[in-house]
């Protein structure tokens, strides 16, 4: 039920749930917000690919909370979101979101880049937390 009410993707949820605690957004936004369908597509006779997100709910807020905090504060200023926008109100929060995805789109592409390449599983395979490497067992 989850995995069909969230979307299709790799992990978008993790890369919210980072964003949204450096960030001092609501952690358990991160249900709503990580409903994410990761589409990837062969263009120009399979030449290229486009990779896209789409991710209709994404919760933010750039005033109030947790983005008082003086870390979460900070980050929100590193991104260039803190606070309210004077010109347009909501701006913050949109370019706040357009980053979240942005950071998602990111995250999906490198984990099927390292699912494609083989390297995800051989990775943890040798850098697991056992003392035995895993990889070379029979």
């Amino acid at each position: 039920m989850a995995g069909a009410l969230g979307g299709f993707n790799a992990h978008a949820s993790n890369i919210v749930a980072a964003i949204y605690i450096a960030t001092g957004q609501d952690p358990a936004q991160n249900v709503e917000s990580s409903h994410c369908i990761t589409m990837m597509e062969a263009v120009n006779d399979g030449k290229d690919l486009h990779v896209s997100v789409t991710m209709p709910s994404i919760e933010v807020g750039t005033v109030g909370g947790g983005t008082q905090l003086a870390s979460q504060s900070a980050c929100l200023n590193l991104l260039g979101v803190k606070g309210a926008s004077k010109e347009t109100p909501g701006a913050n929060s949109r370019t706040l979101a357009t980053i979240v995805a942005s950071a998602v789109l990111a995250g999906e592409l490198s984990l099927m880049s390292a699912i494609s390449a083989g390297q995800l599983v051989r990775s943890h395979m040798k850098y697991n937390r056992s003392s035995k490497d895993v990889s070379k067992a029979t």
